[in-house]
């Protein structure tokens, strides 16, 4: 394999893996209520799908769904760097769904 071939293969690699890579590094905040009693939370998980606001809402929605909880806004999309400022206001909901 010439070292051109070698660095297309490596190049095609790194590009399949980066989308993989790229959501296990993304994270969005957001707001979620529950009825009766009326209950409001603020919350941060970590995404497993796209990393965009579109892609976020129809994802911690169904996630949040099965325990009760309504999604009222997603309020940003954001990398690790952005994790710690967070944790303190998540409290318990900080990466639990």
């Amino acid at each position: 394999m010439t070292h051109l071939m070698r660095s297309i293969a490596l190049s095609a690699a790194l590009l399949a893996v980066s989308p993989a890579v790229a959501s296990a590094n993304c994270y969005a905040d957001y707001k979620a209520k529950q009825d009766n009693p009326l209950k409001l939370h603020y919350g941060v998980v970590q995404l497993r799908g796209a990393c965009n606001a579109q892609s976020a809402q129809s994802e911690i929605a169904s996630r949040l769904a099965p325990s009760g909880w309504t999604l009222l806004n997603v309020m940003s999309v954001f990398g690790p760097e952005g994790l710690q400022q967070r944790k303190a206001n998540a409290g318990p909901y900080y990466l639990r769904f």
